[in-house]
């Protein structure tokens, strides 16, 4: 009898305990330790008269918070408030395989094109002022690219291409167009490139290269000199970094680009923010999206906001706000960072979820 007495009186103070327990939410952070990131389904606001369709391969952020859209399609650049207004587009049929977009430090805008060869700059209102590369010509040597993806600008007005699809190699020049130097060339050891896909320029003039199809990034100083590889982190397709040298990479969780006679490109969307020593800081993922069985005639109707497939490139505003720019999907996006929620206290009794 005391027996049972005493097992019972037990299981009353169990009971008692995780009730009190789950009333006091003990096992919630008292203050959020993790930045969740919501999509804005209101972004962007595009005009009835500009065109939705095609890959958005390039996005920027100007100093106004603008962003800026680089994609395939009626009206390649397209340029939207952090609000999602409309502010301008230009570039109507001045392109053929648009795919990186960036912004120098006088405010010019930078594409790369790799189905005409070249890397051009502009005005913010389309004026070109200046082409690297021979329109519609491929080639690899100091005039000539070959599919070239990516480019980034230092503070001096020095240009490094990542002359990637085809040669896998850097090109440098100084802010004249004058060919300085090249280095790379394919291959899987440190310093070469199985495809050199996006590449920026930290404060300090360190230069990082997104070698997409071998899940790594690899670090140079501007003289062509490796620092540092990040393996195994990351298929980075994307790479993008702030004034404060926050570090930005998109793409999909690492694997073997060729498996089975199959490439497998995207397996989930994944997005990664480093120190510039390497250091994983951030992470944060996504849905992988249905688009169907052909990727390059997608049907995009069932897609849900928070969704993609095949980001491309990204970038961040001055109040953290993410920005993504997918090419399968066809869109752009806007994410927000969350790091408080309405409270949703769990009642006596109820367990955690």
């Amino acid at each position: 009898m005391f027996t049972r007495l005493f097992v019972l009186l037990s299981v009353l103070i169990f009971l008692v305990d995780a009730s009190t327990a789950s009333a006091q939410n003990l096992g919630y952070s008292k203050q959020p330790t993790v930045t969740e990131y919501d999509p804005d389904p209101t972004w962007p606001q595009i005009p009835e008269n500009i065109g939705r369709k095609g890959w958005v391969s390039g996005l920027a952020i100007d100093d106004k918070d603008q962003v800026w859209i680089f994609k395939k399609g009626a009206d390649p650049v397209q340029v939207y408030t952090a609000d999602g207004k409309f502010v301008r587009s230009w570039g109507q049929d001045m392109f053929k395989d648009p795919h990186q977009l960036r912004i120098d430090h006088e405010g010019n805008i930078w594409v790369a094109d790799f189905g005409l060869h070249i890397v051009q700059k502009f005005t913010p209102e389309g004026e070109l002022l200046q082409t690297l590369g021979v329109r519609g010509e491929k080639g690899e040597d100091e005039t000539h690219f070959n599919m070239p993806t990516d480019m980034a600008i230092t503070p001096a007005g020095d240009i490094f291409v990542t002359d990637g699809y085809g040669n896998r190699r850097v090109v440098h020049f100084d802010k004249n167009g004058k060919y300085i130097k090249e280095w790379g060339g394919y291959g899987t050891e440190p310093g070469k490139f199985v495809l050199p896909h996006a590449i920026v320029i930290d404060s300090k003039g360190k230069i990082y290269i997104a070698d997409r199809n071998s899940g790594r990034i690899q670090v140079f100083d501007q003289d062509g000199n490796l620092l540092d590889v990040w393996a195994n982190l990351i298929m980075p397709w994307g790479i993008s970094i702030t004034a404060d040298d926050e570090f930005w990479v998109c793409g999909s969780s690492p694997h073997w680009w060729l498996r089975d006679g199959k490439y497998p490109e995207f397996k989930d969307q994944v997005f990664m923010r480093f120190s510039t020593d390497g250091r994983l800081l951030q992470m944060w993922q996504i849905p992988l999206g249905d688009i169907g069985d052909d990727k390059n005639n997608p049907d995009v109707s069932g897609l849900k906001p928070g969704e993609a497939v095949g980001i491309h490139c990204l970038a961040t505003d001055s109040t953290g706000n993410l920005y993504v720019g997918e090419i399968y999907s066809e869109r752009a996006q806007k994410f927000i960072p969350v790091t408080k929620r309405p409270e949703n206290p769990v009642k006596a009794g109820e367990a955690p979820k």
